[in-house]
C-alpha cells in the first residue's frame, strides 16, 4: 500500500540521520474507503495525488507547530506491506480524518519512492497558510483562501538519492 508521510525539512533530517521514516505508530495518508467516497473517482492516479494532498495539509499542520521550520511542505511517499497501515473506522468520515491512516510499523526511510516538497518561491505563501490555519479552522473564510493559496504550489518531485540536498549537511 502506498502511503504519503507528512513532514518537515527538519523531520526529514531527522529521518534521514536515523535512517527511519517512522517507527510505528504513526500517522500517514493513503487511499481509503473515505477518501474515495469523497474525492468520487476511480482513477487511481487521481485519488493517490488527493491522498498526496491531504499529506501535504498535514505537513503544514506541521509547520504551523513549529515556527523554525523552513516554511515549505514535505511529503514522504512509501509503500508498506497491506495490514500495516489502516483507517480509523470511527475518523473515517471526519472531513479532517479523509485519506489518514495509521502506520503501525518502524518505515526505513530506505523504502521511500519519492519526496514531494515545495518549491523554494513556494515559501511566502506556504508561511502565510501557516500562520492562517487556525483562523481558517475556526471557520474564517478569507484566512481559509490564504491557506488554499498553498495548493497553488504543486509539490516537486525529488528521488530518494536527494534527500541529502534537500536536508543539507548533516
Amino acid at each position: 500500500m502506498r502511503v504519503y508521510v507528512p513532514l518537515t525539512l527538519p523531520g526529514l533530517a531527522e529521518a534521514h540521520r536515523t535512517g527511519e521514516l517512522g517507527s510505528g505508530p504513526f500517522v500517514a495518508y493513503a487511499v481509503t474507503p473515505a477518501l474515495r467516497e469523497w474525492y468520487v473517482s476511480e482513477d487511481i492516479e487521481e485519488l493517490e495525488y488527493a491522498a498526496l494532498g491531504r499529506a501535504a495539509l498535514a505537513s503544514l499542520r506541521l509547520l504551523a507547530t513549529d515556527p523554525g521550520a523552513a516554511r515549505r511542505r514535505v511529503v514522504v511517499a512509501v509503500d508498506v506491506p497491506d495490514g500495516a497501515a489502516s483507517a480509523d473506522p470511527g475518523r473515517g468520515a471526519e472531513p479532517a480524518a479523509l485519506g489518514e491512516v495509521g502506520v503501525t510499523i518502524t518505515v526505513p526511510l530506505a523504502k521511500a519512492a519519492a519526496v514531494h516538497v515545495d518549491a523554494d518561491d513556494a515559501e511566502p505563501d506556504v508561511a502565510a497558510a501557516a500562520e492562517a490555519l487556525q483562523a481558517a479552522d475556526g471557520g474564517d473564510d478569507d484566512a481559509q483562501s490564504v491557506v488554499d493559496g498553498a495548493d497553488d504550489h504543486e509539490l516537486l518531485w525529488y528521488a530518494t538519492q536527494e534527500i541529502p540536498n534537500l536536508v543539507g549537511p548533516a
